[in-house]
């Protein structure tokens, strides 16, 4: 509408003919748009057909293809159910849990598996191999932002509400950790050293943070728990990484129980100073496990029928594991 106005409001030919060349212009992108956004769900349709019949010529051919696939499902059933009350089955069938297992938790569960894989001595199971590289490398992006999450925790919490108050000083000492870590998934790289050198330029920058604001420095005492604390987070067993990623589990998983993708999921409290970065790996992992569940789906529904509910059958039919 607004460009219809100018193009009343012009007299002068060269003018006149540059704005009527930009609007097709304009009006040549919007169609472009459309079209892709129309004919994007039937490509992908395509896609997914056409992988899974792949597939599926290569699974007629090697009929222990799914064997790494069958034992991800197994690990993932045993993790549920280890969570999973016990419940007596409606039937008298014994005490199993397996009825109160939804095949769906139970693959949700194997995929947030695959964000804490171990690429270099894990087999992968055979219908994520085309996404290994991409789940790969979200896992090492997804790894430094936990290291992030830990530092910045620990650094807000000595700081104190005054400082981690102000998103400027928040934001500086986010981008000092990022330039310290660098290169965190090299086979080279020195955590401990590392670590050190973050310890160091945190507590310069928080003594000069509080002195422009007329506190005192940062003392001894506190530098040298400051110290302790980023130095002592590379220990598996410390309360600050077992915090944080319990609740980046959470968010992950709470991506892949939301239908909707266009809603919105709350950043659980701690993660706020890599919720940018959280949200657009989430994103990107979310439509990995989105296309996987597309192609292989009925794959994973025989192997799960036969683990979850072959105890249910009453024919001499082997069980495998029960959850």
């Amino acid at each position: 509408m607004m460009k219809s106005k100018k193009l009343k409001s012009l007299s002068e030919i060269v003018p006149l003919f540059r704005e009527i060349f930009h609007v097709l212009d304009l009006m040549t992108m919007d169609m472009v748009n459309f079209t892709i956004q129309y004919i994007r769900p039937h490509v992908q349709q395509c896609s997914v057909d056409y992988e899974r019949s792949k597939f599926q010529d290569f699974l007629n051919k090697q009929p222990n293809a799914l064997d790494h696939t069958t034992q991800w499902l197994k690990e993932s059933i045993a993790e549920v159910s280890a969570l999973w009350p016990s419940e007596p089955s409606s039937s008298g069938t014994n005490g199993s849990s397996s009825l109160s297992l939804s095949p769906s938790s139970v693959l949700n569960n194997g995929y947030l598996k695959l964000l804490q894989w171990n690429y270099n001595s894990k087999p992968v199971p055979e219908t994520l191999l085309t996404d290994q590289s991409r789940l790969q490398k979200l896992q090492q992006r997804l790894n430094e932002q936990r290291l992030v999450a830990y530092l910045m925790l620990i650094i807000c919490n000595i700081g104190g509400a005054t400082l981690s108050s102000l998103p400027d000083f928040c934001d500086k000492v986010k981008r000092v950790i990022m330039v310290l870590l660098e290169g965190m998934n090299d086979k080279n790289f020195n955590l401990e050293e590392t670590l050190k050198t973050i310890s160091v330029k945190v507590c310069s920058e928080i003594s000069q943070a509080l002195v422009e604001r007329g506190y005192p420095e940062l003392n001894n005492e506190n530098q040298g728990n400051l110290t302790g604390q980023i130095c002592n987070i590379k220990e598996e067993g410390n309360p600050v990484r077992t915090l944080i990623n319990n609740r980046i589990e959470l968010y992950m998983k709470n991506m892949l129980s939301v239908e909707n993708q266009q809603k919105s999921i709350p950043v659980p409290g701690g993660l706020e100073p890599i919720q940018a970065e959280l949200e657009e790996i989430g994103s990107q992992y979310v439509c990995i496990v989105k296309y996987n569940r597309q192609v292989y789906g009925p794959f994973y529904s025989g192997i799960l029928r036969k683990l979850l509910f072959s105890n249910l059958t009453t024919t001499g039919t082997t069980s495998s594991d029960s959850p």
